[in-house]
């Protein structure tokens, strides 16, 4: 037997609960009735046969003869009225001798021979009182199955604890968990309105840069936000960029690019100035109805930067393709400048191009490259002068999705599919 069948009590393998052997209780052991049974003596109740004597009593006792074979002793009868002997006879009692027993009569359709009963097989040494029967497969798979579900169980209760199945720890509903659950739309908004109050002001109405900045600071701080009541500066356009949420999930920073104009005092009157753009990082925390500026801005400065070095390449020039394609591309910018009729004409079948509608007029293809790939599709890019009003020209690098097309005709062509 396995280990963990002892130590769930269960059978060996192969066995029922049924076919296990039921021990009896230790008790007391009733006497055993040797009176004969009132069933079998139809005549009247028989008196128990009296004790068999032990001991010494036994060497006095009368010698009891025992009953012939194939019947059954009878039971002693009431004394009945003494009859008048004839003259010469002799009792058995007078004689010394024993009365003979009688037979009763049996009722049994085996006459005086009860019915043949077969004899028990006997058993062997270690050999089980109970005999197995075979039992199906699923039923042995399901028995298996549980049990085995049951350790399982045990196991995990043990590992685990139960305590953290009952009350498992929760996460307060008052503390914030994580930056995901800050609001960064609303920070946005809130900044950019800020720094755009923040950054305008004029000495001749001192009054209504308070009031601006008091629409998103919170309340208790310095609306005057460092402003000594000096000069003019406006500032009109505003960027929001990334908002930085801190780890305490209150507050953030939000990135927000500015566009300044400013003034310069020339007698009583202001000249304009140089426009500018600055950014700032605006501090903003959240409270229960809404987001607030929780402090003056700060500048950031604005630095170039280098491109990445794992910038993506556009892969290997395909120069003869290159060069049967120019014509091609130089007919796609013309159209490009002009409508969505003309560029529908030159674009390639089941795309759709939106033209700049006349914004800008066609000047010259400056550079044209067609990489390598596949049979049907290529990557290009191309270097536009654009000519804009009066003697302005502005030069601009796309990049294009060339797709193969077949005419009726058998001849190839390669069409512009997408710009970007």
């Amino acid at each position: 037997m396995s280990w963990w069948r002892a130590l769930l009590n269960l059978p060996p393998k192969g066995e029922h609960w049924s076919e296990q052997r039921r021990t009896k209780k230790p008790g007391k052991k009733r006497p055993h009735s040797t009176a004969p049974e009132w069933w079998a003596h139809p005549d009247g109740p028989v008196p128990p046969a009296p004790r068999q004597a032990q001991g010494v009593a036994a060497q006095y006792s009368a010698p009891q003869t025992p009953p012939p074979a194939g019947g059954v002793m009878a039971p002693p009868r009431r004394p009945a009225a003494r009859q008048p002997e004839p003259s010469g006879a002799r009792s058995p009692e007078q004689s010394g001798g024993h009365r003979p027993p009688e037979r009763l009569k049996q009722r049994s359709p085996h006459g005086s021979h009860p019915a043949p009963v077969p004899a028990r097989d006997v058993l062997e040494p270690g050999q089980a009182p109970w005999s197995t029967e075979p039992e199906s497969s699923f039923s042995t798979w399901a028995r298996r199955f549980f049990r085995g579900l049951v350790v399982v169980v045990l196991l995990l209760a043990a590992i685990s604890g139960v305590r953290s199945w009952i009350s498992p720890n929760r996460t307060p509903e008052t503390v914030v968990s994580g930056q995901s659950t800050f609001p960064s739309d609303e920070a946005r908004a809130v900044a950019t309105r800020y720094a755009v109050a923040y950054l305008t002001w004029d000495e001749g109405n001192a009054d209504a840069r308070p009031n601006q900045i008091g629409l998103d600071l919170a309340a208790g701080l310095d609306s005057r936000a460092g402003w000594n009541g000096r000069g003019k500066q406006t500032a009109d356009i505003a960027y929001p960029g990334e908002v930085k949420p801190d780890s305490n999930g209150v507050t953030a920073t939000v990135d927000v690019r500015v566009k300044v104009h400013s003034f310069v005092k020339q007698g009583q009157n202001w000249a304009a100035g140089p426009v500018t753009w600055d950014r700032l990082s605006v501090p903003v925390a959240r409270t229960d109805s809404r987001v607030v500026a929780s402090g003056p801005p700060t500048f950031v400065p604005d630095v170039r930067a280098a491109l990445p070095d794992n910038m993506p390449e556009a892969g290997a020039p395909d120069d003869d393709l290159t060069a049967a394609t120019r014509k091609d591309a130089e007919a796609f910018f013309s159209a490009y400048a002009e409508s969505d009729n003309k560029v529908s004409a030159v674009t390639s079948p089941g795309s759709t191009i939106r033209s700049l509608n006349g914004a800008v007029k066609f000047g010259e293809l400056k550079d044209w490259q067609v990489y390598t790939g596949n049979d049907d599709e290529r990557q290009a890019t191309a270097a536009v002068t654009w000519d804009g009003a009066g003697d302005t020209t502005l030069d601009q690098t796309y990049t294009l999705t060339l797709r193969r097309t077949v005419a009726t005709d058998g001849a190839q062509r390669w069409q512009v599919a997408a710009v970007g």
